[in-house]
């Protein structure tokens, strides 16, 4: 980013025009390098939006529901581990606490949305435990996360 010399147009003689300071300086300001740097931002905040979820590895059962829409406060993500864990966000939190926990997070938030995690191998009394806990706590509004691909179960192929 500097400033140029630009030369003044028009005819006559070239010596005659060099000895008068016939060059004047450019007031256009050079934006390549400042697009260029822009765009190198953009590309690294595309990569490392998707990295920035919470997450504990589980490993989700597979259904043909749809994705639930999106929304503004990001929701609260409880996971139940292989292992019967139960996670809120990726804080382990025994049971006896969870619904303590669950009610001190909620008076602070605006939305009662919470995503419930399961691994495939936790038994359904377990995760059922766990949505009355949230159901207690004033979650009401609980969405059950799986993978895509499972079987629909209406004899078509996925």
């Amino acid at each position: 980013m500097g400033a140029g010399v630009m030369q003044k147009s028009g005819g006559g003689n070239r010596r005659r025009r060099s000895r008068r300071g016939g060059a004047k300086p450019m007031s256009e300001i050079n934006v390549t390098p400042f697009v260029d740097v822009m765009l190198v931002l953009l590309i690294i905040f595309m990569v490392a939006a998707p990295l920035m979820t919470v997450g504990v590895p589980v490993e989700l059962p597979k259904t043909a529901a749809n994705a639930l829409p999106g929304e503004q406060e990001e929701p609260l993500a409880v996971t139940i581990t292989a292992q019967g864990v139960v996670m809120i966000q990726k804080t382990e939190v025994p049971r006896a606490e969870l619904v303590n926990r669950l009610r001190a997070i909620a008076a602070e938030r605006q939305g009662d949305r919470v995503f419930l995690r399961a691994d495939g191998a936790v038994p359904y009394e377990q995760v059922v435990q766990v949505m009355g806990a949230l159901n207690r706590a004033g979650f009401g509004n609980i969405g059950l996360v799986t993978d895509t691909g499972g079987p629909a179960l209406d004899g078509a192929e996925n």
